[in-house]
């Protein structure tokens, strides 16, 4: 048997992925997998890429911190355009440790692990496009035409915030949904437990409460837009 955790939409959520740390013995996961936004939208950007180097996490790249690279190589993005969104990233980029602008940077789109009889692809959107959507609600007939292009019997992906497991096509499609910004009304931290027996696959989709005064207070003692505050408050996307 193994067992692995998934964590997906981070949003430098410190206090939301230290839960999840502290609610389970990581040394029971054979491997912990991350698709990606690990940064942007809470202001612990630091705090939670030590985390993911410490316990050696397998990641990848978010479209947030597509746009922190961008930042971090001296270039520029044209959204979002809205200042409030704009200056979570650019402060993101400002504090990040050499340290940890050197572990984003070396990012990729995907990571491919062998799990025994299976094979697990992360991603970010889809295995087609780094941007696209899957939702709980996608058509099956989409999540079919990935299947049929598919070599993983595992594809686990982010961004929409959006939890869910399916089987379509003979493959695994799993989001985890957000670890640290939910849009569901709901602001408890999402993820999941995928566990592994031969050929069986169950996966087991979680949710954990965080100090959320925690970043609210963060928030506040940084100047930054006060509707980040309501917004982890409520667990809701309000901009």
């Amino acid at each position: 048997m193994m067992k692995i955790l998934l964590l997906s939409d981070i949003h430098g959520n410190y206090p939301a992925l230290e839960a999840i740390g502290r609610r389970h013995r990581l040394t029971e996961f054979a491997h912990i997998c991350n698709s990606g936004d690990s940064t942007v939208y809470c202001p612990f950007p630091n705090e939670t890429l030590d985390w993911l180097r410490r316990h050696r996490v397998h990641s990848i790249r978010g479209n947030t911190d597509d746009k922190v690279i961008r930042l971090l190589k001296g270039k520029s993005f044209k959204k979002p355009a809205k200042a409030d969104k704009r200056i979570m990233y650019t402060t993101t980029a400002e504090v990040l440790t050499a340290l940890n602008q050197n572990y984003l940077l070396q990012l990729k789109k995907r990571y491919r692990l062998d799990l025994g009889q299976h094979r697990l692809g992360l991603f970010h959107g889809s295995p087609a496009s780094h941007q696209e959507f899957l939702f709980a609600h996608t058509p099956e007939e989409r999540f079919a035409e990935l299947a049929a292009d598919s070599s993983r019997s595992i594809i686990v992906t982010g961004h929409s915030h959006s939890p869910y497991h399916k089987l379509i096509g003979g493959v695994h499609f799993i989001n985890p949904g957000a670890a640290g910004r939910m849009f569901d009304g709901n602001p408890e931290a999402a993820y999941a437990i995928l566990t592994i027996r031969g050929s069986e696959v169950e996966v087991v989709h979680h949710r954990c409460p965080y100090e959320i005064e925690a970043v609210v207070r963060r928030i506040r003692r940084l100047g930054l837009p006060e509707i980040y505050s309501e917004m982890f408050r409520r667990g809701q996307k309000l901009n």
